[in-house]
């Protein structure tokens, strides 16, 4: 602080700046006498740290450094503030200091500045008119009243009816125009306009049905709203509440609390106690389409959404949407999709993030049973937590109902329940990420199989059908295995891959189905009994067979494995396979390659040398080959070894025509198994 006194220019004590998320030093233009007396506030907010004030007791003012620039489009408001009290005092007989004085001064008008800048934002009479009675009427007088002005242009209090037929309501931002008041309040009505009382005890049912009758748009406050009857929605309505503050409160559940039979209708924000269905949507007065319902609590209903098809296909259910509902306590069912007459039924239709959660009440039905419904009703998100025994499952998909689709899925229950059920004649559900927490069936299925899951199941986790795969790492393959007992001809379909089959009851013909039918399917088919009944590998509709013939599997554990492309069957694998077998007529040395079984080998031309490979290369080591000679001459065809001595360590001759040898390597010598 410096040692002369510091002076009060005539500065307003406040000073704003937009940041721009670089700058950090801000400057303020007006004297404060301590650190303390300044507020530094981001977007209206007094900091108490991150910063550091020079300037204190400078006239001139001083500035404010931030640690960190604040963010861009950060208000940043450096403002003098004073307690205004005066706590010093001036000793009687005392010393007079001028210094002293000074600073009183100065306290005294840097007071009055911080006062005469609260008073620049004030509603005032300009100088030119003389002032008006200022003070308020007593609060009897102007509860429920507005704040207006008299003939005079004077303050008083009005009713609110006469405040709303003067264009005062202009809503902020470019192009703004004024408006009546009354104008903009009948945009929307709420439901005590119409007498509801919200106590829980009125009868309230009235008041809601008028509301929606006359109302675009109706306004449920804070309240229970007792109804004795059936609120239906009209089309294009739409029925906002408050939350969890805003109660429909059913009497009975003899009657539905909600419904919306036509289309374009929103329901948000309620809470719905009671009732025979919390919210039934079904095409009475016209298509039941695009509504949506979002943010609602439903508490104990026998069901809490009821989706119908009802009694006209040119009044369908169809493409609603249904987002962020919880449903408590449900006698029957939470979400339920059926068709009650000759309509279609429930199709596309979406649920995202619906709970459905028992607990601890019974529950009868299920949690979500799509009785009826098809063409992808999606269910996103959801869960079904239903109390058991009683429940008879999580999740059921009934007889008529196709494509129905379940993703992230949760669902939990005990005494068995199973978590999803599949009838017999519902068709093609997908299931993908199913957290099943009940202690029944994952699936239980009894659709035939007629579903495709991806992390689903247990303890078969996935099914997947036609699929295509680039790049497969599998740890464990398992194939779809079938038993074959009979005699006489067994045709083959696309259900299995691996075929265990038993010819011990007499000759049996396992035809392959058509190459053309089956393209890059691979099977395999293996004689299983000891029987010398022979198992012959065909082809339906007279088909040319695996390579082109008919494979014989003659004894125990014989096998052939083929593999089609579209337009013929061909061996891959089979221990029925002919040996493969070489000629060669020459002289001199040949190598012998290891290609084939079996060399036939000719020296009709004069002595051939057949030269083995080394018994230690890898080519040779394990393998049995034979060589024998073919030709009538007296032409030796000698067998050797590349740098070894040859099998059973020497040379072997075949002298005479048909004169063979066969000979193993075990990786050191190659040995003769046979001559002669």
């Amino acid at each position: 602080m410096t040692t002369d006194h510091i002076k009060m220019p005539a500065v307003t004590p406040i000073v704003r700046y937009t940041a721009s998320g670089a700058q950090s030093v801000f400057t303020y233009p007006f004297p404060i006498f301590n650190d303390s007396d300044l507020v530094v506030s981001l977007d209206g907010a007094a900091q108490a740290s991150g910063f550091s004030i020079t300037g204190a007791g400078e006239t001139e003012g001083g500035a404010v450094t931030f640690s960190a620039p604040p963010a861009s489009g950060v208000v940043v408001t450096l403002a003098r503030e004073l307690p205004i009290a005066r706590v010093s005092d001036f000793l009687e007989g005392g010393e007079f200091s001028a210094r002293a004085l000074n600073t009183e001064l100065d306290s005294l008008v840097a007071a009055l500045q911080q006062v005469s800048r609260a008073q620049d934002s004030m509603i005032r009479y300009p100088d030119t008119e003389i002032p008006g009675p200022i003070e308020l009427p007593g609060r009897a007088a102007r509860a429920d009243k507005a704040l207006g002005f008299d003939s005079d242009g004077n303050p008083t209090v009005v009713p609110y009816g006469l405040t709303q037929s003067s264009p005062i309501f202009v809503a902020s931002g470019t192009g703004a125009v004024g408006r009546t008041v009354s104008g903009r309040l009948n945009e929307y009505a709420s439901v005590k306009d119409f007498g509801a009382v919200g106590d829980g005890i009125t009868d309230d049912t009235n008041a809601f049905i008028n509301a929606l009758a006359s109302r675009n748009c109706v306004v449920v406050p804070t309240g229970t709203y007792l109804i004795t009857a059936t609120i239906t929605v009209p089309a294009r309505r739409m029925l906002l509440g408050n939350g969890n503050k805003s109660v429909i409160l059913c009497q009975s559940d003899t009657f539905n609390a909600l419904e919306i039979p036509n289309g374009y209708t929103t329901v948000s924000n309620l809470r719905i106690e009671g009732g025979d269905a919390a919210v039934k949507l079904f095409g009475r007065d016209s298509e039941c389409v695009e509504n949506h319902l979002t943010d609602l609590h439903i508490v104990g209903p026998k069901t809490g959404l009821l989706l119908d098809g009802y009694t006209d296909t040119n009044k369908p259910c169809y493409w609603n949407s249904f987002n962020r509902i919880l449903i408590e306590q449900p006698t029957v069912n939470g979400v339920h999709l059926v068709r009650t007459g000759a309509g279609d039924t429930p199709n596309a239709n979406v649920f995202s993030r619906v709970r459905v959660y028992s607990k601890g009440a019974p529950t009868s039905g299920h949690g979500f049973y799509v009785e009826q419904g098809a063409h992808a009703n999606i269910f996103t998100d959801c869960e079904a937590n239903v109390n058991g025994p009683t429940a008879q499952a999580c999740f059921r998909v009934g007889a008529a109902s196709n494509k129905t689709l379940l993703v992230n899925l949760y669902t939990e229950s005990t005494n068995t329940v199973p978590n999803v059920r599949l009838d017999a004649g519902s068709q093609e559900t997908s299931i993908v990420n199913l957290h099943a927490m009940s202690d029944g069936s994952a699936i239980y299925d009894f659709s035939g199989g007629n579903y495709d899951a991806y992390n689903a199941g247990y303890p078969e986790k996935n099914r997947l059908r036609r699929s295509v795969v680039t790049d497969l790492k599998a740890t464990l393959a398992r194939f779809d295995t079938e038993y074959i007992d009979s005699t006489g001809t067994v045709d083959l379909d696309l259900s299995h891959s691996v075929h265990l089959v038993s010819s011990y009851g007499g000759a049996l013909t396992v035809n392959l189905p058509l190459a053309s039918t089956a393209a890059g399917v691979m099977m395999t088919i293996k004689k299983i009994d000891s029987s010398s009944n022979i198992v012959t590998v065909g082809e339906q509709s007279a088909g040319p067979g695996p390579d082109g013939r008919s494979i014989l599997l003659g004894t125990q554990y014989d096998f052939v494995t083929v593999i089609s492309n579209g337009a013929s069957w061909f061996i891959v694998a089979s221990n029925r396979i002919a040996g493969n077998t070489r000629y060669h007529d020459g002289t001199g040395t040949y190598d012998i390659d290891m290609t084939v079984d079996t060399y036939m080998l000719s020296a009709f031309s004069g002595a051939l040398t057949a030269r083995l490979p080394p018994a230690n290369a890898a080519k040779a080591i394990g393998r049995t080959i034979t060589l024998k000679k073919t030709d009538v001459s007296g032409n030796a065809v000698t067998v050797t070894e590349q740098g070894g001595p040859g099998p059973d360590n020497s040379s072997q001759s075949l002298s005479s025509q048909y004169k063979a040898i066969t000979v193993v390597s075990n990786g050191a010598n190659w040995f003769v198994v046979s001559k002669y």
